[in-house]
């Protein structure tokens, strides 16, 4: 297994919808093996492919649930079902959020409570599972990767703005930026 670098608010493949997985080989459980061992060295909750640099519809979690899933898993060409979000504002105290993409920062967003997920493991199986309070939030993080979008892309506009703020400061949002979990600086601290 290989950690894999991290790209950056910025590139391209981040910033697109990607492509459906049509073929369940060594190459593919490879690939995801990886993304298992770089989301662990990166002390992360959740990596998508895109975040790899790679334009499929794959993600893997390591979270612990009171929901019955598994503490850990993948989820290849996910169909994703929610409840309503609220329209209030997000809690900056509860409900902050961060990204292994926009490495370091965290801002403030409202997520649906409830989220249902169905697509495949590695080997083509069928998955399919519910997640509640943060796990929900962890499994819309990583789908919202496979849209093209980061969640700085959903915040209110003040956030928003900060975030822009941070990112044009980090030197964000060009091609090429990544950083390498286990060699660089955890941008989280951990």
């Amino acid at each position: 297994m290989t950690v894999l670098p991290i790209t950056i608010w910025g590139e391209p493949v981040l910033h697109r919808r990607a492509s459906e997985v049509e073929v369940f080989d060594d190459d593919l459980r490879t690939l995801i093996a990886d993304m298992f061992e770089t989301n662990d060295a990166a002390n992360g909750v959740g990596l998508a492919a895109p975040q790899v640099g790679v334009g499929k519809r794959i993600f893997v979690y390591k979270y612990a649930n009171d929901d019955g899933a598994p503490p850990s898993g993948v989820v290849v060409n996910p169909v994703l079902t929610l409840s309503k979000i609220s329209g209030a504002a997000p809690d900056p105290d509860e409900e902050e959020e961060g990204c292994l993409s926009f490495p370091g920062e965290q801002f403030p967003l409202k997520r649906a409570e409830w989220a249902r997920v169905e697509g495949f493991d590695g080997h083509g199986q069928p998955v399919k599972f519910e997640a509640t309070g943060w796990f929900a939030r962890v499994i819309q993080h990583e789908y919202d990767h496979l849209d093209g979008k980061l969640y700085v892309n959903r915040l209110m506009d003040r956030y928003a703005r900060k975030a822009m703020k941070q990112a044009k400061k980090n030197g964000w949002g060009v091609p090429g930026l990544t950083w390498l979990p286990g060699v660089d600086p955890d941008p989280f601290g951990h």
